[in-house]
Formats: C-alpha cells, structure tokens, sequence
C-alpha cells in the first residue's frame, strides 16, 4: 500500500510540475521584445549624435576648404 502511494503521489508531483512549466509565461519572446526596444533606442540616439555632430565637421570642413582657396 505505502508503494501505490509514493507512486501515487511523485506523478501528482510530476503533474504538477508540468502544469506550473505550462503555465508560465513565455520569457524568450520577452526578452527578444526588451532586446529590439534597445536597440531602436541606440539607434535614435546615434541618428540624434550624427546629427549634430555632423553640422559641426561640415563647417569644420568649410572653414578647411575656405581657408585653403584664398
């Protein structure tokens, strides 16, 4: 009788450990969501960065170019 039982009671535990893993959230597609969110951040902040950056080598490059043609 004691084995039915122990046997009884590991696949209860079994059952409920693959329902508790069942019903758990999806955490791959998470992450791969926070993962996207960061990169378009790094991006805006690099277009944001060229931007402005960019206006100033541009004159720096005038300045050069006005400088050497007189």
């Amino acid at each position: 009788m004691a084995a039915l039982s122990h046997a009884l009671a590991e696949r209860y535990q079994r059952a409920t450990e693959w329902c508790a893993r069942a019903l758990q959230p999806d955490q791959e597609g998470q992450g791969m969501v926070e993962y996207a969110l960061i990169l378009v951040l790094i991006a805006i902040v690099v277009i944001v960065v060229l931007q402005v950056v960019g206006k100033q080598v541009n004159n720096v490059f005038s300045n050069i170019s006005n400088g050497l043609s007189h």
